[in-house]
């Protein structure tokens, strides 16, 4: 994988509740300059970091019901719809977890396909929070979101106290999706190591923050 290949798979992430205007800015200018595919950002940072990207190659991602996703479905497709008419591309979503953890199949289905038909033609990433789940609970989990449409799973939010992407799950998820959904790894991934072993493992996209630092480590 050449330098440039890495960049366009990567979803630099700024999405702390702190963030300033500054530090969203910060970020469209290295996603610019390293020519990185995609810009996660919160809703209220959608318009901005679309406008300033108009014109480049680079995706802005909005995250919705995050991180805990206790939001109720219609508030999830709400915000989705709207982040999509402020310009976001793509929707990371987190499900209802708890639902998940109670096998309450049918409430975590509605949940993702009420975002999924909210934006249709947008492609939704499900974030299942894998470090809150066996698993049992990740593979149902995968299986639920590829049935009510989904076009990624994503490990984590990066928020969860016992922590991000791991190996095993992206491996996991990856087994349990099959080659035509993808695989988003997010999470604690710093480092060029990191990233590579994420792919290996069956990512297709890699979240992080260290976009710079992660790039810089291929020469």
């Amino acid at each position: 994988m050449t330098r440039a290949e890495l960049a366009c798979i990567l979803d630099h992430s700024v999405l702390k509740p702190e963030s300033t205007q500054t530090d969203i800015q910060a970020g469209i200018d290295a996603v610019r300059a390293l020519g990185v595919g995609f810009y996660c950002v919160q809703p209220c940072w959608v318009k901005l970091a679309a406008s300033a990207l108009a014109g480049t190659d680079a995706r802005v991602v909005s995250v919705v019901g995050f991180p805990h996703g206790c939001d109720l479905p219609d508030v999830k497709a709400q915000a989705a719809a709207r982040a999509v008419g402020d310009g976001a591309r793509e929707i990371d979503m987190v499900i209802d977890i708890g639902a998940l953890r109670s096998r309450r199949e049918d409430v975590v289905a509605a949940d993702i396909e009420a975002v999924v038909r909210a934006v249709s033609g947008v492609p939704v990433k499900v974030i299942l929070e894998t470090s809150a789940l066996d698993d049992a609970q990740k593979g149902l989990g995968c299986r639920i979101a590829v049935a009510a449409g989904a076009a990624f799973v994503k490990t984590s939010t990066g928020f969860h106290a016992s922590g991000g992407a791991t190996v095993h799950d992206v491996r996991l998820m990856r087994e349990t999706v099959g080659a035509n959904v993808g695989v988003k790894a997010s999470g604690g991934i710093r480092t060029l190591a990191d990233a590579m072993a994420m792919i290996d493992a069956g990512a297709s996209r890699i979240g992080t923050s260290a976009s710079a630092a992660i790039l810089a480590a291929m020469g």
